[in-house]
């Protein structure tokens, strides 16, 4: 019988040591199927330790027999709860989960389940455990969603971040390189002025030479007379004093015009321009005066760029 009982529950996808166990507590299928259930919580390590130390606690004078001369025990009852039990390891087994010590043996029979109360109980036990399955796997399905939730949002942010750094970084560059320029422009003007320096000196130095031989005055040196600063007509107001100027962008799909800050690099125009096409910005030229903009001059504003109060840029 309890080889029968034991093939049934391997069946229904127990493991056989916890079947096993199962089995030899109840004492037959049914007994078996509520052990199974009110441990299908517990890993069989943790009922094989509860078990140990329910040996050496449980006083075996509990069980004492309180029948009359002539009765049999036919089962065993909880006086704490009235339940009754078929076999001392089923008692065992109630003590153990539920702290009663108070149990006496009894006369009544515990019928046997029939049949069809098997079916049932077996059927029911079996809804229970894909009910618990199924539960699981929801969960894990959620659990999985919300990591993989997680693991996007982490990404997204850690594009951003090295998004922005990356343009922080061309800004950087972009300045480098026009400080750079900057200054071998500034470099290349004094020499120029040394040289013109230089040959002014010595021009007065013959000059004066020929005069003190002619025995005439020696000539005054020339005072240079300041350069202008533009060559179109003096604006009424002047650059310094706009805070907005008006860009028109020439791009192979259209024209496109839009009011900027004046602090604003030209870095930030080609994003908006990027942003606006979609096309991706080198340089910028600028017709009249005839001058390209690449990306040396992105770190650059537009005030210092001189594209103030207005001007007209070929987005290539």
């Amino acid at each position: 019988m309890a080889s029968t009982d034991l093939d049934t529950l391997v069946d229904m996808g127990f493991d056989k040591p916890r079947a096993e166990m199962a089995v030899n507590k109840a004492g037959g299928i049914q007994g078996a199927l509520e052990w199974l259930e009110n441990n299908q919580d517990k890993s069989f390590d943790e009922i094989t330790a509860a078990e140990a130390d329910a040996k050496a606690e449980i006083d075996p004078n509990t069980l004492a027999a309180d029948l009359k001369p002539g009765e049999e025990a036919k089962s065993l009852v909880c006086n704490d709860c009235g339940r009754k039990f078929r076999s001392p390891a089923q008692a065992e087994f109630h003590a153990t989960k539920s702290g009663h010590i108070d149990f006496a043996e009894s006369t009544e029979a515990i019928a046997p389940l029939t049949e069809e109360e098997k079916k049932a109980k077996l059927e029911d036990l079996r809804k229970r455990l894909a009910e618990k399955r199924a539960g699981g796997s929801e969960q894990d399905k959620a659990d999985k969603k919300k990591n993989e939730e997680i693991r996007r949002k982490s990404t997204k942010e850690t594009q951003d971040i090295k998004e922005d750094l990356k343009k922080k970084e061309q800004l950087k560059e972009a300045a480098a390189r026009r400080k750079e320029k900057q200054d071998e422009i500034a470099a290349k003007e004094r020499i120029k002025e040394k040289i013109a320096a230089d040959k002014e000196e010595r021009r007065l130095r013959t000059e004066k030479e020929k005069a003190e031989r002619e025995g005439r005055t020696p000539p005054v040196a020339r005072v240079a007379s300041p350069l202008p600063t533009s060559s179109g007509p003096v604006a009424s107001k002047p650059a310094g004093a706009y805070t907005e100027t008006r860009l028109r962008l020439q791009l192979p799909t259209g024209n496109i015009q839009k009011a900027f800050q004046v602090e604003t690099t030209l870095f930030e125009v080609a994003s908006a321009v990027t942003q606006a096409s979609g096309l991706e910005v080198r340089s910028f030229t600028q017709n009249f005066p005839k001058k390209v903009f690449d990306a040396v001059d992105f770190g650059a504003s537009l005030k210092e760029l001189g594209l103030v109060p207005s001007a007209s840029l070929i987005v290539k």
